[in-house]
């Protein structure tokens, strides 16, 4: 089973630094491919005009800081062979796990209208909710929180068995935290390419995991920070693998803060990865997340959106 993982090791102290390498524009153009036999809309929004950021040199403790990552261009995600919806498995379905408390936990509606808007045009169904006693999985206390964790490894091998038949792929959702490993802290998700499932935890994400104060911006947060990690790992399941050229959604992440940081938007080399798995009109891909952004106040998201969408529409 080929996993990736989103984590933070225990021993973070003890990780050594990794060697980060910046890439030119032409290097991240080349990454992306040749694309001048593309449809003029395609091309510019597969083109690095500026509207993502180059991958910026990480510290000790982010993703890049402690992980030799060797990245991933167009041409060998295409000889990965990655899994591709087919005829009959065209869906993409979330199972929620456990106990979901009104006011800690995201909008498990809203966030299928924002996996629909991401993966646009592909379908999103919710499962019914698993309770924690079916959950076959190891449980421990985190050494440093107190509080209880699954053992990520064992809900992945559980998955596959719970994959409806038209499913593309299954991402379970969790309250509870998880740890991948006895020397890990925890873990934000976990996914495996060749099963097409995978599972992550909201768990960290209400600012009450850290005994903090909710405000006003709080429900807007923690749906953001749970918006990009379901994304995030459902690209795993089209063999996206962790973007080191721009900053990008699909980039890994040590921390909340490094994933906070992250832009919820693909970079165009992603993007063009997961054109090549779902066939989608860009412009009309951003129009649908516009749409979303706008009704839940991310401001900043829908302008990035429209100014990409009328782009696009411009150069066609």
């Amino acid at each position: 089973m080929r996993v990736v993982v989103w984590a933070l090791p225990l021993l973070v102290a003890g990780v050594a630094m990794a060697q980060f390498r910046a890439f030119t524009k032409e290097q991240r153009q080349a990454a992306t491919g040749p694309i001048s036999g593309l449809k003029p809309d395609l091309r510019r929004a597969f083109s690095d005009v500026g509207q993502s950021e180059p991958k910026k040199e990480p510290s000790g403790l982010d993703w890049l800081g402690s992980h030799e990552e060797p990245g991933q261009t167009f041409e060998q995600y295409i000889s990965s062979r990655p899994n591709l919806p087919g005829s009959v498995r065209r869906k993409l379905y979330v199972l929620p796990v456990g106990k979901f408390e009104k006011g800690i936990a995201p909008d498990l509606e809203k966030l299928k209208e924002y996996t629909a808007a991401y993966y646009h045009p592909m379908v999103v169904e919710m499962l019914p909710v698993v309770e924690d006693a079916e959950v076959p999985a190891k449980v421990r206390e985190n050494v440093l929180t107190g509080k209880k964790q699954w053992l990520s490894t064992d809900i992945l091998r559980w998955l596959p068995k719970k994959l409806p038949a038209d499913a593309y792929a299954m991402i379970a959702v969790t309250m509870t935290d998880l740890y991948p490993d006895e020397a890990w802290n925890f873990v934000f998700g976990q996914a495996s390419f060749k099963d097409r499932v995978g599972v992550f935890s909201f768990a960290r994400y209400h600012p009450s995991w850290d005994d903090e104060a909710s405000g006003e911006g709080t429900g807007k947060l923690v749906l953001g920070r749970a918006a990009k990690v379901l994304t995030h790992e459902m690209g795993h399941m089209f063999g996206i693998r962790h973007c080191i050229y721009y900053e990008c959604n699909m980039n890994g992440a040590n921390h909340l803060a490094e994933a906070d940081a992250a832009p919820m938007h693909l970079c165009p080399m992603c993007l063009r990865k997961m054109y090549h798995a779902v066939r989608f009109d860009p412009a009309e891909r951003y129009d649908t997340l516009s749409t979303f952004y706008g009704q839940n106040g991310f401001e900043a998201e829908e302008k990035w959106v429209d100014k990409e969408a009328a782009a696009i529409r411009e150069a066609k």
